[in-house]
């Protein structure tokens, strides 16, 4: 009996690490549209998003979240030329705006999130 459970286990164990480990469970369309549905008809349930506490917590995760959204909308290079960043923490709000060398002329970004859930409250350029 020995024996059968574990030549049982060797079997089971060389099955499972000869699968592919690029094979994923996909749950699919439905099941996303279905968890969409239900997030927007019930926000409360089970969501660790509750407005009360911060989700995004330093400056360098406000920025990691507005980067991709600015490089979108105003070009990468365009963006990166208005670092350093100012970055202020203000009533549970991400105030970042880029700056321009002393003596340019010119617009900078200017986005604010909430951070408690990551909203995008403000997003713009000046010119």
């Amino acid at each position: 009996m020995q024996k059968m459970i574990l030549l049982l286990c060797c079997f089971t164990i060389t099955v499972s690490c000869a699968q592919n480990r690029s094979e994923k469970f996909i749950s699919g369309l439905e099941v996303a549209k279905t968890a969409l549905a239900d997030t927007l008809s019930n926000r409360k349930s089970a969501n660790v998003i509750d407005n009360v506490r911060s989700i995004i917590k330093d400056s360098s995760t406000a920025v990691a979240a507005a980067e991709p959204i600015l490089f979108d909308l105003y070009g990468k290079e365009n963006i990166i030329r208005q670092r350093p960043y100012e970055i202020y923490h203000i009533n549970n709000h991400w105030v970042i705006s880029g700056t321009l060398p002393e003596g340019m002329l010119g617009g900078t970004f200017l986005i604010i999130t909430d951070d408690r859930n990551a909203t995008v409250l403000k997003i713009m350029h000046g010119k």
